[in-house]
């Protein structure tokens, strides 16, 4: 009864261990996509539908609210994601907004 009371108890901690984890991990990702679009910004770019980045395994693109078609122009998507580099992305519109993240 004694062992089966521990194994309950860690694999609580491993949970909580690892959604404590990933939240940390999210906001970080989200911090960083966060920091390309405000030093984007910070250079005067005309926000309209690019790519500014990759964070870890995530690129970071502005898209419209609603999207048009000028956001699914390969030209306006992040290189690194059509190539497969990163399996991830985000998007932020031109105010600074996370739209999406998948």
């Amino acid at each position: 009864m004694k062992n089966k009371f521990l194994i309950i108890i860690l694999i609580l901690i491993l949970v909580i261990g690892f959604y404590i984890f990933s939240k940390i991990k999210t906001n970080s990702i989200l911090n960083c996509a966060l920091d390309l679009y405000n030093n984007a910004k910070k250079t005067g770019i005309n926000f309209s539908s690019q790519c500014l980045g990759t964070c870890g395994n995530y690129a970071v693109d502005i898209v419209h609210v609603p999207r048009t078609n000028e956001d699914n122009l390969i030209e306006n998507q992040c290189k690194d994601y059509i190539d497969k580099k990163v399996n991830h992305f985000i998007e932020i519109d031109k105010d600074g907004n996370i739209v999406r993240k998948i």
